[in-house]
């Protein structure tokens, strides 16, 4: 087993916002908006987590023999960052949406193992 310390970021396109005299107005969306999506359908799933594919069963049982001091995120899929960008994407396409009725819609989803190293998904 290894880890990472992944960057999730979600790409955003759309029109901006035109309803006068709002906080929102020349935004495509608030980042505070995308910030409290991600932190709770990304970052609370995830952070400090051991993310294992569900026919490992070498690694769940090398997590099983450590008890409860640790967590595990169980995926159907083998965690490449190209999988967990698209695992992303789905989980966080369903609440980027908006009050004013512009055009907004998820374009992507990165994932990086490091700076250098990313996968992005497109739906």
């Amino acid at each position: 087993m290894h880890g990472h310390r992944y960057r999730w970021e979600a790409e955003v396109e759309g029109e901006v916002v035109t309803e006068l005299d709002v906080s929102e107005e020349g935004m495509l969306i608030d980042f505070s908006d995308i910030s409290r999506i991600l932190t709770e359908k990304i970052h609370d799933v995830v952070d400090h987590a051991f993310i294992v594919y569900e026919g490992d069963s070498d690694a769940l049982a090398a997590l099983n023999s450590m008890g409860d001091e640790h967590r595990t995120v169980i995926v159907p899929f083998i965690p490449t960052a190209e999988n967990l960008a698209k695992w992303a994407y789905e989980q966080v396409f369903p609440y980027i949406h908006t009050i004013y009725g512009n055009e907004l819609r998820l374009a992507a989803f990165h994932v990086r193992e490091t700076p250098k190293s990313w996968a992005t998904w497109r739906a």
